[in-house]
């Protein structure tokens, strides 16, 4: 049951948690993770400039069209807006709350993902947002599941169309034949999961009963069925015909916007990517940050990036010179206005530092 808490005084830290946030569980094995996130981004980084030619690297670099990355600076910022406003579709299920608040505590917890490890700016504009709207940080997180998990779903399925309107002249490359039966593969699960996903909450007796038998500590068991009540809390507010319509439809909008930035300043470098071939990029680095990685996804976005546009008829050295700058650029917006939404939202330091953890419904 969701429950309702008034606005806490103060800056938003983990001592201004609701009893249902603790602080991080600091075990060794998250110790484990880190290295092993750091071993994974040097041997993906590694090889994505394999092979490279490193003077045509440069030369891409120095004469990249300033007039295209203009453009795609303000799709960018475009697209941020347009993922403020459809977040707040799923919180208007408990309370209307103000666009801007939103924006700043959506910019905030991208900050957070840039430079904190495991997605902790999730966590991070929960906290800020349920603080500053008077909800209940625990909905808010859960809100924040849903809409990650619904993108994750979308992206899966716009690859699929991608990969159905790819020309001909890039389907009878003998390199992206894998590429193609890999992402018709992806959107066929796609599709399932948004079956199960719709269906989930008609089912909630069977899947918790189903966790309650399951084998193992008592501990685990408690963490699932805490993590399938936040689940199930987010789909509830986007079951509401009219907020799903608006989800879906802003979740359309955000990933044209996007792919139609990525089009444009891929032309600053040289290269000709079309649509469908920055849905397939776009698909892959939304994916690919599922992965335990170093903060801001150094070496992951580097190595999906030659992974799907190589095959696709892109140079190396123009498609490492894209994602880099388009790394750098994502990182300045950002940087920018997670700070600015972090000083209005009045998050402290300690709050970034020591971020607090979901643990129950």
């Amino acid at each position: 049951m969701r429950e309702s808490s008034e606005p806490e005084s103060g800056p938003v830290a983990s001592s201004t948690a609701d009893p249902q946030l603790t602080a991080h569980d600091r075990r060794p094995g998250r110790r484990w993770v880190l290295l092993g996130s750091l071993v994974l981004a040097a041997l993906l980084l590694y090889l994505a400039v394999r092979g490279v030619s490193w003077r045509e690297f440069i030369a891409t670099i120095r004469h990249a069209k300033l007039g295209f990355l203009a453009v795609s600076f303000g799709t960018a910022h475009v697209s941020m807006v347009l993922r403020s406003l459809r977040w707040r579709v799923l919180l208007s299920a408990e309370k209307k709350v103000a666009p801007l608040t939103v924006f700043w505590a959506t910019m905030a917890g991208y900050l957070g993902n840039n430079f904190l490890p495991a997605r902790a700016g999730e966590l991070i504009r929960s906290a800020a947002l349920g603080h500053k709207a008077g909800l209940s940080k625990s909905w808010v997180f859960a809100t924040a599941l849903t809409e990650r998990l619904l993108d994750v779903v979308a992206l899966v399925l716009f690859s699929l169309a991608a990969v159905l309107l790819l020309p001909s002249s890039v389907l009878g490359l003998p390199s992206s034949a894998w590429l193609v039966r890999a992402w018709k593969l992806m959107g066929t699960v796609g599709v399932a999961g948004i079956i199960i996903i719709l269906a989930a909450p008609r089912f909630e007796g069977p899947f918790r009963r189903l966790l309650e038998r399951l084998p193992g500590p008592a501990r685990l068991r408690e963490r699932l069925l805490g993590m399938l009540a936040q689940f199930l809390s987010g789909m509830r507010a986007i079951a509401n015909p009219s907020r799903g319509s608006a989800f879906a439809g802003l979740t359309i909008l955000i990933w044209l916007t996007d792919a139609i930035g990525a089009t444009i300043s891929s032309r600053a470098f040289g290269l000709d990517l079309t649509l469908p071939m920055a849905l397939m990029l776009l698909a892959g680095l939304g994916l690919s940050s599922a992965i335990p990685s170093t903060p801001g996804y150094v070496g992951v976005y580097q190595f999906v990036a030659v992974a799907v546009l190589v095959p696709l008829g892109c140079p190396r050295s123009g498609v490492l010179a894209y994602i880099i700058t388009s790394q750098v650029v994502g990182y300045t917006i950002v940087t920018f206005w997670g700070l600015l939404g972090l000083w209005r939202l009045q998050v402290s330091p300690a709050g970034l530092r020591r971020p607090d953890e979901v643990s129950g419904s």
